[in-house]
């Protein structure tokens, strides 16, 4: 069998069962190694640095995946987009002094190992159901950004990447710890350096009026794959990391938002998270996200100390009062 047949084989059974809510564990006769509780062992550090886009592009339209000759295109043609990118840095007096370079980002340089088109995987075509109601709210804060700060995406702001959004890859930091106890599993995100603690065994959420940026979790193992339940959202988040494109980023939440992840480990090497997401006032229908993550435990996370360094939001501000100023003369 060759390997283009093995990856479609292995990514139609873990992403079919992913969104099912089926044990992919078992669809590949895989046994995860136990905790000395009996609990699947899924402690470590883990990595989805990737180049496979959150939405389906338009020319890929009906394909979830990608020939081996696509797959050598796209890597091939990204790498020599950020070498010309690096080699190509032009700055003039009074014009834009641009961002990071390819040395500070760590995105990944290939597509995901299971060769999909996309991170969503439902609906079929790969593309988030979002309202036009909640797209246009994303085109405000983003023409807003001087005005005020809380019209600034909450990563910008280095608060949180919230829930889901802290587990989709984005353009550095793209690691998880996993710490395992017989009541809880913890994550350690690198990005922003969050901590989430998820409680096993818990009967039901916090009270409805309690309201948190990365919700309140519960979870629950189904066979090997843990299931994990996210409400009481504030408002004030969004889902959608820099990974996601212009279309997701900036989109905002609502206090209804709902959240269901599974993790189920597949291999030594792999875990098949998914993220099915609902917020009827922000998206037409719940819609999946689903990828492999990687295990890497030679991988070292140091503490990313975002604001310290975070000159952005109060240089925006202070631009904004400097127009204001000069149109008022």
């Amino acid at each position: 069998m060759d390997r283009l047949t093995i990856r479609k084989t292995f990514s139609a059974a873990l992403l079919t069962t992913t969104v099912l809510g089926m044990s992919a564990a078992g669809a590949q006769d895989y046994i995860a190694p136990r905790t000395y509780d009996g609990q699947p062992d899924f402690s470590g550090v883990w990595t989805n640095d990737t180049i496979t886009p959150m939405e389906r592009p338009a020319n890929l339209q009906g394909r979830e995946f990608l020939t081996e000759d696509e797959i050598a295109t796209m890597e091939r043609n990204i790498a020599e987009r950020r070498e010309f990118a690096d080699d190509n840095i032009v700055v003039e007096v009074g014009g834009n002094v641009g961002g990071y370079n390819q040395i500070w980002l760590d995105s990944g340089d290939t597509v995901l190992s299971t060769g999909q088109t996309s991170l969503i995987v439902d609906p079929p075509n790969g593309r988030a159901p979002l309202r036009e109601s909640a797209a246009a709210v994303r085109d405000y804060y983003f023409a807003h950004v001087e005005d005020h700060y809380i019209y600034h995406t909450v990563w910008d702001r280095c608060l949180t990447r919230g829930v889901p959004g802290s587990m989709l890859p984005a353009g550095y930091n793209n690691a998880y710890r996993f710490i395992q106890t017989p009541d809880t599993f913890t994550i350690v995100y690198e990005m922003i350096h969050d901590v989430r603690t998820i409680h096993l065994n818990k009967d039901g959420h916090v009270d409805d009026k309690v309201k948190l940026y990365m919700g309140d979790s519960v979870a629950r193992w189904e066979g090997d794959t843990l299931v994990v339940e996210t409400t009481n959202f504030n408002d004030r988040g969004m889902i959608a990391s820099s990974s996601a494109g212009a279309r997701l980023k900036g989109v905002p939440v609502t206090e209804d938002l709902h959240v269901v992840e599974r993790f189920t480990r597949v291999s030594e090497e792999t875990i098949i998270w998914s993220a099915t997401i609902t917020d009827p006032e922000i998206y037409t229908q719940p819609f999946t996200i689903s990828m492999p993550l990687t295990n890497e435990p030679d991988y070292v996370m140091y503490e990313y100390a975002c604001h310290e360094g975070n000159y952005a939001i109060p240089n925006i501000l202070s631009a904004g009062r400097a127009e204001e100023q000069q149109a008022s003369n």
